[in-house]
């Protein structure tokens, strides 16, 4: 085996925003708080956002909010529908350096936007494994049955994965900068936060609001002029 490590410089490239202040998730889609968030760090990003949900609930909310408070910018949503085919979408994300692309779980990995269209990835909760899952429910009873933790060995490692796939959508090339913002105060507040941590790219960390969106506005100008 041979680990050549990466061509991208994370620390230097990209900032991990974790918030601490916003509330963590509940069951019936994003909160308020995490709503308000996400359109402030869209409105200092001029839109290049890409924001990845756990549920189509979640897409939805955002939609409705989104359009409501960005009503006034000239910022294009592009909004994942079920059964959308999510090439044309992406593509079009692409083409529009300042839309932004809301979508689920087949956006969290494969979509590749290098460039000024993508310098915020939203994500709007841990994608830890719904109760409804036939095959990851059954393999995490298996794990809780034989005496070890099924949260530990299965909802954990499969979350890391996808969170590690989907902070992977903002660096795409040498010459990219911007944001991952995870909107799930649970990644800092509980003790399982530095699993997924390591799971991550090393991009420099941070819970304060103003210094990110400071960041965000100062790319947003820099790709503009």
């Amino acid at each position: 085996m041979l680990d050549v490590g990466s061509p991208f410089d994370f620390a230097n490239q990209g900032v991990l925003y974790m918030p601490k202040h916003l509330p963590e998730p509940g069951r019936d889609g994003p909160s308020i708080e995490v709503l308000t968030e996400l359109g402030e760090l869209i409105d200092a990003a001029g839109g290049r956002t890409l924001a990845l949900f756990s549920s189509w609930r979640g897409v939805e909310a955002a939609d409705a909010h989104l359009r409501k408070v960005l009503a006034e910018l000239p910022i294009k949503i592009f909004t994942q529908k079920r059964g959308d085919s999510v090439g044309p979408l992406v593509e079009k994300f692409a083409k529009d350096e300042t839309s932004i692309l809301l979508g689920t779980m087949s956006l969290w990995q494969g979509v590749d936007v290098p460039g000024n269209s993508c310098i915020l990835v939203a994500i709007d909760r841990i994608p830890f494994p719904r109760p409804d899952e036939p095959v990851m429910s059954a393999r995490a009873a298996q794990a809780d049955a034989a005496g070890g933790s099924g949260f530990m060995q299965v909802s954990l490692p499969r979350a890391a994965l996808l969170l590690a796939q989907g902070t992977g959508r903002l660096i795409r090339s040498v010459e990219d900068r911007g944001v991952v913002a995870i909107l799930d105060s649970r990644i800092v507040t509980k003790r399982y936060g530095s699993v997924l941590l390591n799971s991550m790219p090393p991009l420099w960390r941070t819970s304060d609001k103003e210094v990110v969106r400071e960041s965000l506005r100062r790319l947003n100008k820099s790709v503009e002029e």
